[in-house]
Parts: structure tokens; C-alpha cells; sequence
């Protein structure tokens, strides 16, 4: 991928269809609650409709499934899958991969091999989804694989639009969406560099302490359109956290040109669109 020839990067994209498997029939139901709640189409793209759909746009993108068997049992996309489509659009598409922690030893051994067998360049972590703290233990087996190859980890903070309006939450527990859990990690495995996905609502002040704080921490703005920030998002990129702070949508619930669009009147300063867009991503990314 060459950043130059990119008008941006999304770091923030999820693939929800797979190419071989039909729909989980438990996944269903959280897509009917989350196409409500976003007020999405509820008919998810391909992974090559993704893939067009940035192609079009001139816009890379990082894409990843999540892996929240044992949370949900939801069947997952296979991370090969996603991988096999970076490999063969490797000028605009990089893959993460998903593996819930609950997996211990025998996911840690996955992730070694889909980082030295296919090239995945980061990991995606979902806390309320796969129901666990991100401070447990249960998870370092897996930590320790990326932060030896020194690799990127995203994770879900602030509130959960999966399970939003369903009985219970759909079992989802919020209290894990919390970013000040991930301070532990980045304390530990300093060699991570640390994505603190979205605002983070109702604790985007977590976020933005960890950030300030810590130089492996930093915050995409993927899942909310810009113009419903908090306000001290904007704030802090204007003054302390520019380079910080990067460009997600969260497609294919909310599409990337509807996000620049509202971003672009946020009110965040004309200087730092390049480095929110793409410069800051580039970087993390190693392009």
C-alpha cells in the first residue's frame, strides 16, 4: 500500500459476510438490532463489495472480523479468509485478524501463524462482545505474540451499537467497553501499539487521558459520525492529541465518505485533516 496515492485510510472496517458461509443464524439477530440502531442497510457487503467500494474511493482500508465464539456463539469468519483478500489487494486493503481470548495457549499459536503464514498486520479485540476484561490474564498468552512482533491491537471501547435494543443486551456487558481496562495492557505489553477504537462514550475521558499518557495509546474515531462527538474530542485534537487520532468509519454501518463529509465540518483545524485522514495512520501502519 503507498499511502501517497491514498486519499485516506480507514483503519475501522469489519467484514460481516463471509464468502463461503452462509449467515449465522445468531449473528442475525444482532444485525436486525444493529441495522435499527445505525439505521444501516441490512444487507451487509461482500468482502470483493468492500473491496470495490474502497477501491472507488480511492481510500486503504484495514479490515477484520471479530471472533466472539465463546461471548456469543457466533460461528466466525475465518481471519484466512480476510487474509487471502488483503494478499490479492494488497494496494488498498490490509488484514487484521480476530481471535477470542478465551482460545488461551492454542490461539496464541494462531496468531503467530496467520502472522507469519499470511501476513496479517494487527489484531482486533471486541471486549463486550467476547465477554472479557481486557486486564485478564485469559488474554496475555495472546498479547505476548504481538507485542513480540510489535503489532497493532484495536480495541472496542465506549458503548456497544451490538446488542443495543435487544432483551438483556443480547448478554453484552458494557462494563468491559470501558477504556481505562486497556490501560493495564499498555502498561505490560508497551511494545503494542494500542488502538482505543471510537469516542469511547460514556468514558471518553479514559481515552483521552491514555493517549495523553501513554505513547503506545491511540484513539480512531470509527462508529460515530463527527458531527455527535463529545466535544473534548475535538478539543484535544486541536491542542494536545493531533497526531493521535485516526480516521475510522466502522463500514459497512456507517460509509466513509458520509463520515468525511461530517468531519469536515466538526470543527477540527484545517491543518490537521491530512494526519487525521491518513498521515496518522500511515505511520502507525509502518507504510
Amino acid at each position: 500500500m503507498d499511502a501517497a496515492k491514498l486519499d485516506a485510510i480507514d483503519i475501522h472496517v469489519h467484514a460481516e459476510v463471509s464468502c463461503h458461509d452462509p449467515e449465522d443464524p445468531i449473528f442475525a439477530e444482532f444485525a436486525d438490532a444493529a441495522t435499527k440502531y445505525f439505521k444501516a442497510d441490512r444487507r451487509r457487503p461482500t468482502i470483493p463489495e468492500t473491496i470495490a467500494h474502497y477501491r472507488a474511493a480511492n481510500i486503504g482500508f484495514v479490515m477484520f472480523t471479530v471472533d466472539m465464539e465463546a461471548g456469543t456463539g457466533i460461528k466466525r469468519i475465518r481471519n484466512e479468509e480476510i487474509a487471502e483478500a488483503a494478499a490479492a489487494n494488497n494496494d488498498i486493503m490490509i488484514a487484521f485478524a480476530s481471535i477470542d481470548p478465551h482460545k488461551g495457549k492454542r490461539g496464541a499459536i494462531e496468531a503467530r501463524d496467520l502472522i507469519e503464514k499470511h501476513d496479517v498486520k494487527g489484531f482486533k479485540f471486541h471486549p463486550p462482545l467476547q465477554n472479557f476484561d481486557p486486564a485478564d490474564p485469559i488474554a496475555w498468552p495472546l498479547y505476548e505474540v504481538i507485542d513480540h512482533y510489535g503489532l497493532p491491537a484495536i480495541f472496542h471501547t465506549g458503548h456497544s451499537g451490538m446488542g443495543t435494543g435487544m432483551p438483556g443486551g443480547g448478554g453484552i456487558r458494557l462494563k468491559y467497553g470501558q477504556p481505562i481496562l486497556v490501560d493495564e495492557v499498555a502498561v505490560r505489553f508497551p511494545n503494542i501499539r494500542i488502538i482505543l477504537a471510537h469516542p469511547g462514550w460514556p468514558w471518553t475521558d479514559e481515552s483521552l487521558s491514555m493517549a495523553l499518557h501513554k505513547p503506545n495509546v491511540f484513539i480512531d474515531l470509527s462508529g460515530w459520525s463527527p458531527k455527535y462527538f463529545p466535544p473534548q474530542i475535538v478539543k484535544y485534537a486541536n491542542s494536545q492529541l493531533g497526531h493521535k487520532f485516526l480516521f475510522g468509519s466502522d463500514f459497512p454501518l456507517i460509509p466513509p465518505d458520509r463520515w468525511i463529509a461530517a468531519y469536515d465540518e466538526a470543527g477540527f483545524k484545517p491543518e490537521l485533516r491530512e494526519k487525521i485522514l491518513k498521515g496518522n495512520a500511515a505511520k502507525l501502519l509502518g507504510l
